[in-house]
């Protein structure tokens, strides 16, 4: 589930706790409205960071001549960005 999941449950819940008015005995179709606009705002900002740290790429190229054999040697690395997910 990501950021489309996330915005899903907002509206689910959004839709029962505002916009429908009847009762179920023993269920309170608000408050189960207000957990899942909560799950639903938690899931998109977990999605959120997920996607910004997936795009935190550093590519790098460096070229140099080997003294040795006089051949050109071009070296690549690809780091990711290297924070902790919080």
């Amino acid at each position: 589930m990501s950021i489309g999941g996330g915005i899903a449950l907002i509206v689910i819940g959004a839709i029962l706790a505002y916009a429908l008015d009847f009762q179920v005995a023993g269920i309170d179709i608000m408050l189960i409205g207000y957990i899942l606009i909560a799950a639903g705002v938690l899931v998109t900002i977990i999605g959120i960071v997920f996607a910004t740290r997936r795009r935190r790429t550093v590519t790098e190229a460096r070229t140099a001549v080997d003294p040795a054999s006089g051949e050109q040697v071009t070296r690549r690395s690809t780091q990711d960005g290297g924070g902790p997910v919080i």
